[in-house]
């Protein structure tokens, strides 16, 4: 005897057509999900650095965060993001910041530590944000360069309570025996520290 097939029950039914309504690059397990979970700020990119190029951590809890460290390419947008993709470069930040528009991309997790100071102590207690140009060339920092890492280190500082002032928001050459002179006399420090104050 052929046994007779049921029909769906009201809860499949409704439950086929919530899925049904949430974009495919949303669901859980693809790869689209994956890339917009990745990112600690929302208006982020991922653009993952190599794990050669950082240090697995746990921050906060491992590491306290007290600074954001600002730093110039002396490279274009796309060659900084491959060289953070190289596991031969040992060098990595945590965002990088595009010229033309202040789009951003997020290379490594915050809870991660970056390979962007020179110096260990300083990269445990920051996160690092490279941001396109040369230090000589100010017309790299554009209105949306400055507008749109102010406001990610607004959130940065936000989230781990570091307060939002030249102390805490350093350029790179200010960190201890640093060789580089990145973010270079052509960054408008009150202009930025202003922003950061109003994000």
């Amino acid at each position: 005897m052929e046994r007779a097939r049921s029909s769906p029950s009201r809860r499949r039914l409704l439950k086929g057509a919530a899925l049904a309504a949430i974009p495919y690059a949303l669901l859980p397990g693809t790869r689209a999900a994956a890339k917009v979970a990745a990112v600690d700020y929302p208006l982020a990119e991922w653009a993952p650095a190599t794990t050669s190029n950082y240090t697995a951590s746990n921050r906060p809890a491992t590491y306290p965060l007290d600074y954001v460290i600002i730093h110039v390419t002396q490279a274009t947008y796309p060659t900084t993001l491959s060289i953070f993709q190289n596991p031969q470069k040992k060098v990595s930040a945590h965002y990088v910041v595009r010229s033309a528009d202040g789009h951003v991309a997020q290379c490594v997790r915050e809870h991660d530590v970056a390979w962007h100071a020179g110096n260990w102590d300083y990269n445990t207690r920051s996160i690092g944000i490279e941001h396109e140009g040369w230090v000589d060339q100010p017309a790299y920092f554009t209105n949306a360069l400055y507008e749109e890492s102010a406001k990610l280190t607004a959130a940065i500082c936000a989230r781990y309570a570091i307060p939002r002032d030249r102390a805490h928001i350093l350029g790179h050459y200010e960190v201890p025996g640093t060789d580089h002179t990145d973010p270079g006399p052509n960054w408008d420090w009150t202009r930025y520290i202003r922003l950061v104050n109003f994000a």
